[in-house]
């Protein structure tokens, strides 16, 4: 996994308008609405985040 500050759009928002983006480092995820960035962001540790996406395929 990189380890990056920057925000990006989730490659699982596809071409939607309503899409969240994520910031990644080894120990978290945090996972923002891009359209209400104001209201904050959700943390999870990056093994729980992985186990959300591999019960999403």
């Amino acid at each position: 996994m990189k380890s990056s500050p920057e925000w990006h759009k989730s490659s699982y928002s596809g071409a939607s308008a309503n899409c969240v983006e994520i910031r990644e480092s080894s120990e978290r995820i945090d996972v923002r609405d891009t359209r209400n960035r104001e209201a904050g962001h959700l943390t999870f540790p990056s093994s729980e985040w992985l186990s959300a996406l591999a019960a999403e395929r």
